[in-house]
């Protein structure tokens, strides 16, 4: 079985800064992990290969610096790792990516393509299903548990209310959601099996993809301005019958002009 797993390195959150005269991210300084969501279904496709045999590819589009990300993914059991990389991808909207994305891993063999729900630097959850879309394959989505059967998989799908268990035939694209496993740590012995282990670097002309349809020239979308989340002032604690605090609020919501 073979396994494309798609990563995106990030900024952790936990530090990021906004500028407030641009309005863009701060990432000087800030440190860099894989995307949460992406370990987890690094973390799935590694299961998968423990209990039935599989080699995995991990793919990631970025900055040179994202095969940092690439390397944990290969200490923690990857065979193989990709980096997109070029000054052409610059720009890129979720459109732009997935397409870029897609016509790299239409290079490879893949019969599971593994992706994370979203990036904790975008929140879209686009891009997964729009590689699918490109691949003209099967997707399902919010996936939180996974059995192989024979050439198809069983997936436990999340829901809002409750969840609901597809029967999917291979090759299949699945995003991965943190309910779906606990990711491993990097193990020591591919730690030292795979220090030497070589990062392939592909550029705009080693994927099948329209140069107009990359970077900024292929992204219909903009991203005007970025904030962070203002905090909420102090409450009101209204302590009055039903009937006078109903009539306070109401009129309170009037002088805001709510209502």
């Amino acid at each position: 079985m073979n396994i494309v797993v798609c990563l995106k390195q990030v900024p952790d959150t936990t530090a990021v800064k906004i500028d407030p005269k641009t309005g863009t991210l701060i990432r000087d300084g800030v440190p860099s992990i894989i995307n949460p969501e992406d370990k987890h279904a690094l973390e799935a496709a590694l299961e998968i290969k423990d209990r039935h045999g599989a080699h995995i590819t991990v793919v990631s589009m970025g900055p040179l610096q994202a095969q940092n990300a690439l390397r944990e993914a290969l200490c923690m059991g990857a065979d193989e790792a990709i980096l997109i990389s070029d000054r052409a991808f610059a720009g890129s909207d979720t459109l732009a990516t997935s397409k870029t994305l897609a016509g790299a891993i239409r290079k490879l063999n893949y019969d599971i393509i593994f992706a994370g729900r979203q990036a904790i630097d975008g929140d879209t959850a686009q891009v997964g299903p729009e590689i699918a879309e490109h691949l003209n394959i099967p997707q399902v989505t919010y996936v939180q548990g996974i059995e192989v059967k024979d050439d198809s998989l069983i997936i436990n799908r999340a829901l809002e209310n409750g969840y609901e268990l597809l029967e999917v035939k291979q090759p299949v694209l699945l995003t991965a959601i943190k309910e779906l496993n606990e990711p491993r740590y990097m193990n020591v012995r591919n730690i030292f099996g795979k220090v030497d282990k070589e990062v392939t670097i592909w550029t705009a002309d080693d994927i099948d993809v329209d140069k107009a349809e990359l970077g900024l020239k292929g992204s219909p979308t903009k991203v005007k301005k970025s904030m962070t989340k203002e905090a909420k002032g102090v409450g009101e604690i209204v302590n009055k019958p039903a009937q006078e605090a109903v009539s306070y609020v109401f009129g309170k919501l009037k002088e805001k002009h709510y209502i």
